[in-house]
């Protein structure tokens, strides 16, 4: 099968002399069909050895062994170089999973049964993510989640401010409440990646969901798509402290749970850290309003957790009756309890009270990827973004937007538009 110059150019990193992990097909467990999940999620590792234990108790024909390192993403690529592939991966759906596919590292699971149950909505997501189109289906969502804006619900009830659904009303809204003397946003700068999550969910509103397609393909640029986007997430940084790059991560969970703004722009992922301060906060949610026709307003939700079956895995059929168990009902709500989680697929799920705001979003299905979820992790997209709010110079940034694109995005521009002409879909 030829390689792919997509994938040899990610996959071509330094190899850890360090890493060795047990591959498939140790004879600790004589007799038993060998199953091996490596995850990317060290901050879920309990729940997984939990299941891995509750696995193996009720299968007796199937030994489970589930890693969670700390560099899972480093390891993976490492063992794909040496040939040493885990039944299943355990990873977000980002550009990474794009280049899986691509290498043709992933099996077509189409046949999982499991996937019926999935909400069609993050099946796309996944779909939408491929370099070029691919017949079949190559991962099965687990769990997703939502980023816009968190906010003190207690604050607003005793000040009786209402949750915008306009930008117009955002707007009004952050006036109101720094008349009052409070600040409106707090935001933690410092870590560039931080950067991303005001972005993502202005993005989702503003531009065209496969805008990272689109160019791609030759068929527009940043320069044309971004320029709301990047004034309007740099208008929402005015209300914000005096400066917001002096702050890192933590410090910003800190200081809203201390009650020092009334909102924060980040994804669902910084309750625990937020909790973690003030465990008698009181956090809801709403989608962030980038549009002033508020039936243009999506939530901003990606795949958070999925599984791949690797397409050298030697038991497919194992490897599926240990998703079965992975997608049980009851283990799928664990993990939405222990991980403030957002369920991929259909059913009756117990969602975190914070995330209230953003529910009929989720039932609805209106929701729209993480652009960032198409950025090289090269471009430093994070630091680009940054670089832009402090020096508030828009065209600079959306030409430099555009120039790092096509720089570290060449092997997949070249991909995109071969197939384009292969195809007849070219302009």
């Amino acid at each position: 099968m030829k390689k792919k110059k997509v994938i040899s150019t990610v996959l071509a990193v330094s190899m850890l002399a360090a890493v060795i992990l047990p591959g498939c097909g140790s004879d600790e467990n004589s007799g038993k069909t060998e199953i091996e999940i490596l995850q990317y999620k060290p901050e879920a590792a309990t729940y997984f050895d939990q299941v891995e234990e509750q696995f193996n108790a009720t299968h007796d024909d199937i030994h489970l062994t589930i890693s969670s390192p700390n560099d899972a993403s480093t390891i993976m690529r490492t063992r794909f170089i040496r040939e040493d592939y885990p039944d299943i991966i355990g990873i977000g759906g980002d550009i990474n999973y794009s280049y899986y596919v691509d290498a043709d590292i992933l099996a077509d699971v189409s046949d999982y049964e499991g996937l019926s149950d999935v909400k069609q909505s993050y099946i796309d997501i996944l779909e939408n993510l491929e370099i070029t189109p691919k017949d079949g289906t190559y991962g099965v969502p687990y769990v997703a989640n939502a980023a816009g804006i968190l906010y003190n619900k207690d604050m607003f009830e005793e000040h009786g401010w209402e949750i915008p659904e306009s930008w117009s009303e955002l707007i009004d809204l952050c006036e109101e409440i720094r008349a009052e003397g409070i600040l409106p946003f707090y935001f933690g700068f410092r870590d560039t990646w931080t950067c991303l999550a005001p972005w993502n969910s202005l993005a989702v509103d503003l531009a065209p969901a496969d805008t990272c397609q689109q160019v791609n393909a030759g068929e527009t640029t940043f320069s044309e798509e971004y320029v709301e986007v990047a004034e309007k997430c740099l208008e929402l940084v005015s209300y914000g402290p005096e400066d917001p790059f002096a702050y890192g991560y933590n410090d910003a969970c800190t200081a809203f749970a201390n009650g020092e703004s009334a909102m924060y722009p980040i994804g669902s992922y910084a309750v625990p850290q937020i909790l973690s301060v003030n465990p008698e906060m009181n956090i809801d949610s709403f989608v962030t309003p980038g549009n002033d026709d508020s039936s243009k307003n999506t939530l901003n939700s990606g795949v958070d957790l999925m599984f791949a079956v690797t397409a050298e895995c030697e038991n497919k059929e194992a490897a599926y009756e240990v998703l079965d168990f992975l997608m049980a009902d009851e283990n799928i709500q664990a993990y939405i309890d222990d991980q403030n989680a957002v369920p991929c697929k259909d059913g009756d799920f117990d969602l975190a009270p914070m995330l209230d705001g953003m529910t009929p979003f989720i039932e609805s299905g209106n929701m729209t990827d993480y652009q960032d979820h198409y950025y090289p992790s090269e471009m430093a997209a994070d630091a680009l973004i940054q670089t832009y709010l402090i020096n508030k110079d828009a065209d600079a940034f959306l030409k430099d937007f555009d120039t790092r694109w096509q720089r570290y995005n060449r092997d997949i521009i070249r991909a995109v538009q071969e197939y384009n002409e292969e195809h007849g879909t070219a302009e």
